[in-house]
């Protein structure tokens, strides 16, 4: 009848339950092997020879080996040279605390020193051993002997005067003789 309702129609048609729902449902649910219906259909059906990738057997187990390297390089990249990644980071980790550990050093004693040289008499010991500052009333004595000036010096033009100089101040000429 042209006034019956959609549910009322839907519950007329054959293979179908009527119930709460206004979706039409078969009584039985279809099964994956119905022609069409899988959907790995493409994959289990046979391949007809002419539309083959590989026409001969031994082609195609040289593509299924390609494929399985390709395969494995692929997994060697993705898991395998993460995981040794992964391992080595715990020398690596090793490493930098060694290093953070040498450079919190450096800094705490930099730190002390800075805090030594703000007080006065940082100040006059740093001046003393460094610029050889001596306070009035004290005398400043040398322990060692200084050392002489290198006389071995290579060939050429700068060179040469300067070994004539050091020649002239270590042997001064003889005074010139007077005459009578």
């Amino acid at each position: 009848p042209a006034t019956a309702s959609p549910s009322a129609r839907l519950n007329d048609m054959p293979g179908t339950t009527s119930g709460p729902t206004k979706v039409a449902r078969p009584s039985t649910p279809p099964r994956a092997s119905d022609r069409g219906r899988s959907r790995l259909g493409d994959i289990t059906r046979p391949v007809v020879r002419d539309r083959r990738l590989a026409k001969r057997r031994r082609s195609t187990v040289l593509f299924a080996i390609a494929a399985l390297a390709i395969s494995g390089a692929l997994a060697a990249a993705l898991f395998g040279l993460p995981v040794r990644t992964y391992f080595d980071q715990d020398t690596q980790l090793a490493q930098r605390d060694d290093q953070l550990a040498a450079i919190t050093a450096v800094v705490d004693d930099l730190r002390s020193e800075v805090a030594r040289l703000q007080t006065d008499d940082g100040v006059r010991e740093a001046a003393r051993a460094e610029l050889g500052f001596v306070e009035a009333g004290e005398r400043r004595d040398t322990v060692l002997e200084p050392t002489g000036v290198p006389t071995d010096l290579p060939e050429g033009w700068p060179y040469d005067l300067v070994e004539n100089i050091v020649d002239l101040r270590t042997n001064p000429p003889a005074p010139p003789a007077s005459t009578p």
